[in-house]
């Protein structure tokens, strides 16, 4: 039971910051209130508030939850596999649309994608966006000292490639954002991470 509790805890979570996002994304931050978020999800004000401070801390809970899942996908890839292809697996994986979202899609891409980056200049997203940010990071540093034999504290390695893997997601990010014609993220986020495993080869001249 205690495990059926933890993974309905998990899901009214990940849909409360779906919501959050969603609901964000049509309105506007500042037409978004707490109850609204609730409703969407069939859940009480007050059950959000078990969960969340804030719409901005339920808004970044999303990336901060799939960014620290990926270390923990990364500690779950054989012993034997290498480092790049384990990581890659893990990200991909850990980025995949969840059924939150597959129950309750995105908006039309030009609508969803001019909402999603008004909310993602929010001010008072940013520091929470930049927390989770910093969270996730270290998390996936400490999973790849565990994976080299290396010491997050006194090696430089693991931070290296914690925050190039950050890199390259946020840079699949703001690329889906600015594409024209639109490029999905299914495409964007394999391609930066490939790019990145392969050293980052110049591109091939057009």
């Amino acid at each position: 039971m205690s495990g059926l509790r933890a993974r309905k805890k998990a899901e009214t979570r990940a849909a409360l910051s779906w919501a959050a996002i969603r609901l964000t994304v049509a309105r506007g931050f500042d037409n978004v209130l707490v109850e609204d978020i609730a409703q969407a999800v069939g859940v009480s004000p007050r059950t959000f508030n078990n969960y969340f401070s804030s719409k901005a801390e339920a808004i970044a809970f999303r990336h901060l939850d799939r960014s620290r899942q990926v270390a923990e996908e990364l500690r779950r890839r054989p012993a034997d596999e290498p480092l790049w292809p384990a990581l890659i697996v893990a990200t991909l994986t850990r980025f995949a649309p969840g059924p939150e979202v597959t129950e309750s899609p995105p908006h039309p891409h030009a609508e969803w994608v001019e909402g999603l980056a008004v909310m993602l200049a929010e001010p008072a997203l940013q520091g929470e966006m930049l927390r989770a940010g910093a969270i996730a990071e270290a998390d996936l540093a400490a999973a790849v000292a565990e994976r080299t034999g290396t010491d997050p504290d006194r090696d430089l390695y693991p931070h290296l490639v914690a925050a190039s893997v950050t890199a390259a997601v946020n840079a699949a990010i703001r690329h889906y954002l600015r594409a024209d014609p639109p490029v999905p993220m299914q495409r964007l986020l394999p391609d930066a991470l490939a790019q990145l495993a392969a050293g980052l080869p110049a591109p091939t001249p057009r």
